[in-house]
């Protein structure tokens, strides 16, 4: 199983009485996908997992996972715990499960590598490590991802460290076989492909998928001269969508565009400002090219 190309990691849209909007879901994903994403991300942070109950998450994986079946696409899923993987087992659909990097325990590097150990041994599907350590305050050196992507059940990781280190380049400059290393920092795309990442978990693509599609494919083939303007307009779009705490901004924008009822989120997020709102659909219209102003994305 390769993992290449752009994911969507899918908002949780929300309709007029608080509930989620299944057919705003629905439609998203369908769009992503028919505006050339690889595949999709359900119940990542970006979909407010931690304020949805139970049944609600199931809506969610159940929207997420029809689209997918019918375009053929991978679907990575947001699991955490043991109980969480166990609830994939008999999901077809499910490619992979995006499993976050304990959070605010720092258990050190070892305890991490033991714990994806038993994740990996008893999951359903393989696993897709979720590394961002500047929310869950632990770091992984090069030496512990390289260790991650040997054992078995692993198959990628969200690189999301808050830009480009040592440890990236060096870990870009040899890829462990088999093993996708997904970029997760939006504004950063651009530079970690042209380093040899082969794709990207990338909210910002809600907005444009089109031309983060078109980006990933231009860094793979080689063709800097489109690649290049174009990492820098949608460096500044995702600047601008990440402006306050995601989803907000993103959703703001959505619902500005009518594709989804609000612009609704749950607590502890509040709603974006106004002039945060303003700035990102500025910054948007800027950003198009001539694919989305056809309509493509």
């Amino acid at each position: 199983m390769a993992l290449t190309g752009l994911y969507v990691p899918l908002i949780t849209p929300f309709d007029g009485r608080g509930g989620v909007a299944v057919d705003a879901l629905t439609t998203l994903a369908h769009d992503a996908l028919a505006a050339g994403a690889a595949g999709l991300v359900a119940l990542g942070t970006t979909a407010e997992p931690h304020a949805l109950s139970d049944a609600e998450q199931q809506t969610v994986v159940d929207a997420v996972a029809a689209a997918c079946r019918e375009h053929r696409a991978h679907l990575l899923v947001g699991a955490h715990t043991s109980e969480a993987l166990q609830a994939l087992a008999g999901r077809p659909e499910v490619t992979a499960a995006l499993c976050l990097v304990p959070p605010f325990l720092r258990p050190g590097e070892e305890a991490v590598l033991a714990h994806y150990a038993r994740l990996a041994g008893a999951s359903p599907v393989p696993l897709v490590a979720y590394h961002v350590p500047y929310r869950t305050g632990q770091q992984l050196s090069v030496a512990a991802l390289r260790r991650l992507a040997a054992l078995p059940g692993m198959v990628g990781v969200k690189h999301a460290v808050g830009g480009i280190d040592a440890d990236t380049i060096a870990l870009l400059a040899d890829l462990p076989p088999g093993f996708a290393v997904l970029g997760g920092e939006d504004a950063y795309i651009s530079p970690l492909l042209a380093l040899g990442a082969p794709g990207g978990i990338l909210a910002s693509a809600h907005v444009a998928t089109t031309d983060y599609a078109t980006l990933v494919a231009a860094w793979q083939t080689g063709d800097v001269v489109r690649a290049r303007p174009l990492g820098h307009r949608l460096a500044t779009l995702s600047a601008a969508l990440f402006a306050e705490p995601n989803p907000s901004v993103i959703k703001a924008v959505l619902h500005a565009q009518g594709r989804i009822p609000t612009p609704m989120v749950r607590p502890p997020l509040l709603p974006a400002t106004p002039a945060a709102t303003a700035h990102a659909l500025t910054v948007a219209v800027a950003a198009r090219t001539p694919a989305m102003i056809r309509g493509d994305g």
